[in-house]
Formats: C-alpha cells, structure tokens, sequence
C-alpha cells in the first residue's frame, strides 16, 4: 500500500503532492547521541568583500585565494586542502556567493575547518567510536508496533537495507520495537570500526557527520557505498516523518524547506568524504596495476 506513496529505491520517485493541514508529532520519540562532530556553528551572513575565487598548489596541498588574500580557518591556520577536487568544490561555494555570504549554506568549507582546526581535538580511534555508537540508536534499527500501516512501511524499506549492509560486512544488526532498541553483537561494531579505520581522518569527519544528519549508520554506509542516492537516504531518514505528512498533510514551507536543508548537507558531506577519499584511492588502484 505504502510503495506506491513512497517509492524510495526507485531513481524517479516524486512524493506526492501534499495538502497543507496540522502537523502530527512523530509517532515516537527518538533519541540519539548529540554530534560533537563539526563543533564550528558558521556564522550567519557578511557582505562579499572579494572579486575573484583561485586556486593555488602550496607545500601542504591546495589553497584558496579570495582576490590576493589566502582563505584562513577559524584558528588563523593557512586553508589547505588535500586534493585538488575538493578544491575545486570549496571555491565553488565562495565563487556562488552573491552579495551576501551566506557561511550556513558553505558545508564544505565548515567540514575542512573543522579537519584543519580539529577544535573538539580528537584523535582517529576517537572519531571511528563517535560514528560506531550511532548504531546503538539507529534510526532505521528502531520499529513501532502500530499502526499496522507504519509498520508495513518500515518493514518494507527498511528491512533490504538492513540485510544489505549484513551482507555486505558479513555483520549482525537486526531491528526491535523495544525502546532499548537491538542488541549489537560485539563482533559487528569490531568489523565495522576496522572499516572506518580505512578511512583517513578528513574522511572520518565527513563521515560523522553524514551520519548524525541521518542519524544513523546503517544509512550512511549505504550512501558511502554508492548503495543509496542522497535522495533516498535521506527519505529513509524520515520515514516517519514523511508517513505522518503524507497522512496529515505539512506546515505551509518548513517541512520542504527542512528536507532540502538535510539534502544538502547530507550530499555536501557524502561529497566531502569521496573527495577526501579521492587520492588515496588511485594511488591503491595505480599501486594494484
């Protein structure tokens, strides 16, 4: 019944068009750890003050020049990034700026000042244990026991995922109705934080961050994986959410509005660990030929 409202693995879905009426609450309070991943709260809005956007290689990786000044970070430390893509990316946000700078809007640049300044100072292992103990609150791990409807809903889409990512990492994660929500076996936090070991720490940052947009790691290790659009992670985010609009209708703007804002920083920080990604990998593929 509900696939045809929300049809999230299908790459054309379009929800429906929806009627304006009162707002439910969710269905079910959530809880999740608070991220300390990005501690930086970009300030609001400053009016442009530079012309040109460039890029330059320095000693330390690429660099960004508003007009003749180099971008610093929020600690005074040379903006430096490691590849060139990413570079590019981030002089992209600048360059789009109109008369405004509109910071809230610049994900990428946030999450290399917070890779460059590191302002919570937290190492590797630190970072990977931060991402891993989102799954004790997994979003899609958490089920309710009605209305039969939201709980066909939830079976239907969250359920392949889940079996997914187990296949995938040869890993148990399950789902529960109880509020303690599933049991993690032990051996499945140890194969996924060897996984995120993998990753190098600018990438780790992304990564946390995606997953507290999502709140949840399931979802994230999708979207990293290519196993999911940015579309549809982020709707599988809001299930829930999204059943009780469809059923009640939503506010006027807020509740479009919020789910581009989650869409765009969810993709900024999928982008942001592909590009942070992006030179170690083809220096292993180079290495394999």
């Amino acid at each position: 019944m509900w696939r045809s409202w929300i049809r999230l693995r299908d790459p054309g879905f379009r929800l429906l068009n929806r009627p304006a009426a009162d707002p439910a609450a969710s269905s079910r309070p959530r809880s999740a750890p608070q991220p300390p991943a990005r501690a930086y709260a970009p300030p609001t809005e400053r009016k442009r003050f530079y012309q040109n956007v460039s890029i330059t290689q320095g000693e330390g990786g690429f660099e960004i020049n508003l007009d003749h000044r180099k971008l610093k970070t929020p600690q005074a430390k040379l903006f430096t990034v490691p590849s060139e893509a990413l570079a590019i990316a981030v002089a992209t946000e600048w360059d789009s700026q109109q008369d405004t700078i509109k910071f809230y809007t610049m994900h990428l640049t946030t999450l290399c000042n917070t890779s460059l300044d590191n302002p919570t100072q937290r190492n590797k292992d630190q970072l990977i244990r931060a991402a891993v103990k989102f799954l004790d609150t997994d979003t899609i791990c958490y089920r309710v026991e009605e209305p039969e409807t939201l709980v066909e809903l939830q079976k239907n889409e969250w359920d392949p995922i889940i079996e997914w990512a187990e296949k995938r990492y040869g890993v148990e994660i399950g789902s529960s109705t109880s509020i303690m929500g599933p049991s993690i076996p032990a051996k499945t936090r140890e194969v996924l934080t060897n996984h995120l070991a993998s990753y190098n720490m600018w990438a780790l940052q992304g990564i946390e961050f995606v997953v507290a947009q999502l709140k949840s790691m399931v979802l994230t290790l999708g979207l990293i994986d290519l196993h999911l659009t940015v579309e549809q992670a982020v709707l599988l985010s809001r299930l829930e959410e999204e059943y009780q609009i469809q059923k009640w209708g939503n506010i006027e703007w807020a509740h479009d509005y919020e789910l581009q804002e989650l869409r765009a920083r969810t993709a900024a920080g999928t982008l942001f660990v592909h590009l942070c990604s992006e030179s170690s990998t083809v220096k292993h593929k180079l290495l394999k030929e």
